[in-house]
């Protein structure tokens, strides 16, 4: 018998909340679907999804089993109407308006990115401050002035605002968003924004992921130096890359500046 929405016996917590972790891997999930979906896959086991996924296949089993108890053993899981459960779970059942501030580089890449429609968001709005920008037609918007945030809101019924302004202005502009009642905030200003309870930020910081890179990198670059008979076969770090060693290399570079133990890992 083929399983509907209303069949499915959702398993939440006792709040009525989803674990955020597991909110987080939903759309990796989502957009791993939507891929098998287009190559004309209709079934899907869980092994199949965590290796697409790169999530584990019992965590996987466990987050969806948040959802409903839909799976079927020897088959999988129905690709479209996993999409159907994930999108609904998330809301993407419908189309959220966006506003987006600061129309610079990133801004203007932002406006004319096309997978924000086939994934259940419109950028409505385009605000900036700047006189020579406002005015300015990208993508079919006029750019307006941010001083309109309020009556933009009101007009397109923004639920979702995006932050693309330079960081010393990004308070102001969550300040001015959450004023003009929108709840939700995506933010690629690197900073930290300040916003009353009830009001959800998402941060986007590029700079910062690319010095976690940089920490691989540099591990891989250490590790290649050292002599044979100093690389460990069971994953241990080499001697240049040990807590103590990097300490004691910081106190060389900094002497007399209380480099914090605890901090550097000695």
């Amino acid at each position: 018998m083929e399983k509907t929405l209303s069949d499915l016996q959702p398993t939440v917590r006792p709040d009525g909340r989803l674990p955020d972790a597991t909110v987080a891997r939903l759309p990796v999930y989502l957009r791993a679907l939507h891929t098998l979906a287009e190559s004309g896959s209709e079934t899907v086991s869980s092994e199949e999804l965590a290796q697409l996924t790169g999530v584990g296949s019992a965590k996987l089993r466990k987050d969806l089993s948040h959802l409903g108890s839909f799976g079927t053993r020897g088959v999988g899981y129905e690709v479209r109407m996993l999409i159907e459960l994930i999108s609904t779970t998330l809301g993407l059942n419908r189309s959220w308006p966006v506003a987006l501030v600061g129309i610079g580089n990133l801004g203007h890449a932002l406006a004319g990115y096309a997978g924000f429609a086939s994934r259940g968001f419109r950028i409505a709005a385009l605000l900036d401050a700047d006189p020579a920008t406002v005015g300015e037609v990208v993508e079919g918007l006029t750019v307006r002035h941010v001083d309109e945030l309020p009556e933009v809101v009101t007009e397109h019924q923004v639920s979702i605002g995006v932050i693309t302004v330079p960081p010393t202005a990004a308070q102001q502009v969550a300040d001015r968003l959450v004023a003009a009642g929108v709840r939700s905030i995506l933010n690629f200003a690197p900073c930290v924004l300040q916003v009353p309870d009830g009001v959800e930020v998402r941060k986007v910081d590029l700079a910062i992921e690319l010095q976690i890179l940089s920490f691989h990198e540099h591990r891989r670059l250490e590790a290649a130096k050292q002599p044979a008979d100093n690389q460990s076969k069971n994953g241990v770090l080499p001697s240049s890359l040990k807590p103590s060693n990097l300490k004691r290399r910081a106190l060389r570079r900094f002497p007399g500046k209380g480099v914090n133990e605890e901090v550097i890992g000695g």
